[in-house]
């Protein structure tokens, strides 16, 4: 089933339950063939810092971290909210791997016409 799927996610340590099913469904999508991103804003940015999400791991679930090497292992990209991110004053070269830090077009060019999305 070729498309695009977009997963919009805002948090991060703040709710780990919400940050690990968003990654859940992204590498679900992924998995189908979909073109998938997902977008990190708000507090969300953090998970881009390679090391931030290796103590994320809610009970029946993989730890976050692997969830997040495998989608990117699968193709799939993260973007990061470059305004988010410069406003909490993370690292740009400290990025995990698939993670890019954009600005709103370059999701807005992504999802352009007809492009699913969920929001955690």
């Amino acid at each position: 089933m070729p498309g695009k799927f977009c997963v919009s996610l805002t948090v991060a340590k703040d709710n780990p339950d919400k940050a690990t099913v968003a990654f859940v469904v992204a590498n679900a999508a992924v998995a189908s063939d979909k073109e998938t991103v997902v977008f990190l804003s708000t507090e969300g940015v953090r998970l881009a810092v390679r090391g931030y999400a290796e103590d994320i791991a809610e009970e029946g679930f993989a730890k976050l971290s692997d969830l997040m090497t495998n989608f990117a292992g699968a193709g799939g990209k993260i973007y990061v909210c470059s305004p988010c991110f410069k406003r909490r004053k993370l690292d740009e070269t400290a990025l995990v791997p698939g993670a890019v830090v954009v600005g709103g077009a370059k999701l807005v060019e992504f999802m352009g016409e007809s492009c699913p999305s969920v929001s955690y």
